[in-house]
């Protein structure tokens, strides 16, 4: 069984056993989440009602991702700016779909 959920802005295929890197959630390492914005499910190739289904999900951990540097340049004005950023991420687990 399968589902496709919305966290962050974005949306993740996930099934139970699956772990994904999402934008950060708050909480603290092994505390429990509950997806609530299911958008589809199904099962094969058959598709299921969505209303009223949830996706629990287990924080494995908070993180960071790599580091973007942002690299600005006017030539011929002598102006070079440089600037770093790193997202903060969560790391889930699914526990169970539905």
């Amino acid at each position: 069984m399968f589902a496709v959920v919305r966290t962050g802005g974005k949306q993740y295929r996930v099934a139970a056993g699956d772990k994904i890197v999402v934008e950060k959630i708050e909480g603290e390492a092994g505390a429990s989440v509950t997806l609530d914005d299911v958008l589809l499910m199904g099962e094969g190739s058959e598709l299921k009602s969505t209303s009223g289904l949830t996706v629990a999900a287990e924080i494995i951990a908070q993180a960071k991702g790599e580091k973007v540097i942002v690299f600005k340049k006017r030539r011929r004005h002598n102006y070079r700016r440089r600037n770093g950023h790193r997202q903060n991420h969560t790391i889930l687990k699914i526990v169970s779909v539905g």
